[in-house]
């Protein structure tokens, strides 16, 4: 296979993140035919061996403990694992060390019977003509069959004028569209129990887990003739809490930082929502970064965490705001590196960013100059991203995967442009006072994920999640 790619001249990657796996390859216009047969056998058919299987688990495991050994890497996935926990999103994207040695060819070939089903796929082009992409989708996956139409061929699905197809049987969701009702999950409570996450309990280096939900998930050995089919049409239900882990000892060399990590977050808009830019807009307009930074123009240096926070505070190394959306959920917050003795204020100062963006009038409340400074960044983010033929492509797929059409970027700048101060503080309210509504009927309460560092000859406290709520609930952020 490897062969075949280097003659073509071409290359062929695979990507996974929480809601897709994606397939890309880049080639020569005359490859695209050849190209396509490969990946087309690489997804219905491949050859996985056992050798070949536990060669990269050796390969997984290796990685695996190079990315617990980096908070930077590690902190985010967790930060996911806490907010949704045991369920759809909080699911570990990263292996646990201990389901490695549950994985073979069986479970491999269980995962790809469940999900690469042609009610599920997108096939994307760039670059090529749209009737010429038609015709070769249809020669390499129009004989799919999917799960609720076992006699009946695949038909496809021509969306638009753009190189995008949608293998489908019949109309179903790409991912997490319910069908289940909000009310069958718990209510928040007043005060979140300190209840052990079964699934991360098996998580290497675990320290500690409250939450505002009780237990759904529960961990066993995998059997693929004795498990249930999978329902995929479960809501992303968001609990929020806290994990805590072990404190990182101080480098070897002491010319290094040392160093604790904190990250705060909430609940945000799922992708499909219209209000999807204006939170883009508020995570520009907050920004951020490290304490080093080369400068220059559209490098955030004007934003407000380079301004209130990292120009203010030399014991911070790095604050820069973050949003995920997902297709019924997201999470939006800020994480922070700062000096060991300084978590309590850096958590502060968190809050602080966050529930000025809320406000109705002073000093923090957002300025339509700052405003209108954030759109522009982030329409010429946008567009220059947007240049690089493998971003298209890939913006392309998940497009019509879950709007199940093409967004142009046209009407994403006429969206960005519209928006008003007004509307910023509004969606900012809804995130950040817990208000939301989405599907999973999400508890409205903060996540939030500590690693402290150690400091030679001194002896600290652990930040307890009891401080946390009240300090994060003194600025009235989130549902307690």
């Amino acid at each position: 296979m490897l062969e075949a790619l280097e003659s073509l001249g071409g290359n062929i990657q695979c990507a996974s993140s929480r809601e897709s796996i994606m397939y890309q390859s880049a080639s020569f216009n005359s490859a695209v035919p050849t190209t396509l047969g490969l990946l087309a056998e690489t997804i219905r058919h491949p050859l996985n061996t056992e050798e070949e299987i536990q060669q990269q688990l050796e390969t997984a495991a290796y990685e695996i403990g190079e990315i617990w050994s980096k908070p930077e890497l590690i902190l985010p996935e967790l930060v996911h694992m806490a907010a949704y926990k045991d369920n759809t999103l909080g699911n570990p994207l990263l292996c646990p060390q201990e389901r490695l040695s549950q994985i073979d060819k069986s479970v491999i070939e269980y995962y790809r019977s469940t999900f690469f089903r042609p009610e599920r796929m997108v096939v994307a082009f760039a670059g090529v003509n749209h009737e010429v992409a038609l015709k070769l989708t249809d020669q390499y996956f129009g004989d799919m069959r999917g799960q609720s139409a076992a006699t009946s061929p695949l038909t496809i699905s021509d969306i638009d004028s753009d190189s995008t197809l949608n293998l489908t049987n019949e109309h179903s969701s790409s991912s997490s569209s319910s069908s289940t009702s909000p009310s069958s999950y718990p209510s928040p409570a007043t005060t979140p129990p300190s209840s052990p996450s079964k699934l991360l309990s098996k998580i290497p280096f675990f320290k500690n887990l409250s939450t505002s939900a009780s237990n759904h998930a529960s961990l066993s050995t995998f059997e693929p003739t004795q498990t249930p089919p999978l329902d995929l049409t479960t809501p992303s239900h968001y609990t929020g809490g806290f994990l805590s882990m072990p404190r990182i000892p101080p480098p070897p060399n002491p010319a290094l930082p040392r160093l604790s990590h904190i990250h705060l977050a909430f609940e945000a808009l799922p992708i499909s929502s219209p209000d999807i830019y204006a939170l883009a807009t508020l995570q520009t307009l907050l920004g951020g970064g490290g304490s080093f930074s080369a400068g220059g123009p559209g490098k955030g240096m004007y934003s407000r965490l380079y301004t209130n926070v990292l120009n203010q505070y030399g014991w911070v190394e790095s604050c820069v705001a973050f949003n995920h959306s997902y297709t019924d959920s997201g999470l939006f917050g800020i994480s922070a590196s700062c000096h060991p003795a300084k978590v309590a204020h850096m958590l502060e100062l968190m809050c602080r960013e966050l529930d000025g963006i809320t406000l109705d009038a002073g000093f923090q409340a957002l300025q339509p100059a700052e405003v209108n400074r954030a759109k522009n960044q982030l329409r010429s983010s946008l567009l220059m991203n947007l240049e690089s033929r493998m971003v298209e492509l890939e913006d392309l797929g998940r497009q019509v995967q879950v709007h199940g059409r093409k967004v142009g970027v046209r009407e994403m700048c006429r969206k960005i442009e519209a928006l008003t101060v007004q509307d910023l503080r509004r969606v900012a309210r809804k995130v950040l006072r817990g208000s939301l509504r989405n599907p999973g009927a999400g508890s409205g309460a903060p996540t939030v994920v500590v690693q402290e560092g150690e400091e030679e000859g001194v002896s600290r406290k652990a930040f307890q999640w009891v401080e946390i709520q009240e300090r994060i609930a003194r600025w009235k952020l989130g549902r307690r």
